[in-house]
């Protein structure tokens, strides 16, 4: 299965954010993770439309838009316009989670489901032949730099078996605490997206870090 890495510029230097999507752009990174918080849904905010319109024409790897707000509806056309290529929300919102779907699909974009890592997995099946990824949090969502979380190995598991048994094509992305040590776990439970913020921004070689989280194991 083709490993993919999404750079989480939650971790990237603020001060320096061009130069961070180049980097990550030439270390191979497939695509930019784009965390959106509302101080709401998740106790923490961080940056919305203004900042991804901003930095969309310095960067040319799709930008993979996680919202972790109360009612995504609302602002699925303006991440759209703004630049987005792929947008995720959670499950564990109290509206109607078809109709957020629908929403994405009708600008052209993808769209993803997120759970949190206590949220039962088989809440998203129902919507897998609607969705391009599933993004399973191996942290509880909210801020960056937490140890990952070993339970969540069985949801990946259970999440790609689903998928297989159904024939889909949906990508399994993980999100949290995602580095050297923990990308063949979760690889080898089925996840072939691999959200990493620390591990890369911090690192000196930020390609060798890339390459160690898609080398085969």
């Amino acid at each position: 299965m083709n490993t993919k890495v999404s750079a989480s510029i939650l971790s990237a230097d603020f001060g320096r954010l061009e130069y961070e999507l180049r980097r990550s752009e030439e270390a191979g990174c497939d695509m930019i993770h784009f965390d959106v918080m509302d101080g709401h849904f998740v106790p923490n905010l961080s940056y919305g439309v203004p900042v991804l319109k901003s930095i969309r024409k310095y960067c040319r790897l799709p930008f993979d838009v996680h919202l972790m707000i109360t009612d995504p509806l609302m602002y699925i056309e303006p991440f759209a316009d703004a630049g987005a290529n792929h947008i995720t929300f959670h499950e564990e919102i109290s509206g109607g989670k078809d109709a957020v779907i629908s929403k994405i699909h009708s600008l052209g974009l993808t769209a993803g489901l997120s759970v949190r890592p206590k949220t039962p997995i088989e809440r998203v099946f129902p919507y897998l032949d609607r969705l391009s990824m599933v993004l399973v949090m191996t942290v509880e969502p909210g801020f960056g730099g937490q140890g990952f979380i070993p339970e969540t190995l069985e949801k990946i598991s259970a999440l790609r078996a689903e998928i297989t048994r159904r024939g889909l094509s949906v990508d399994v992305e993980v999100d949290g605490g995602i580095g050297f040590n923990t990308s063949p776990k979760v690889r080898a439970a089925g996840a072939n997206v691999l959200v990493s913020g620390s591990y890369l921004f911090k690192s000196e070689d930020m390609k060798a870090a890339v390459d160690a989280l898609k080398r085969d194991f």
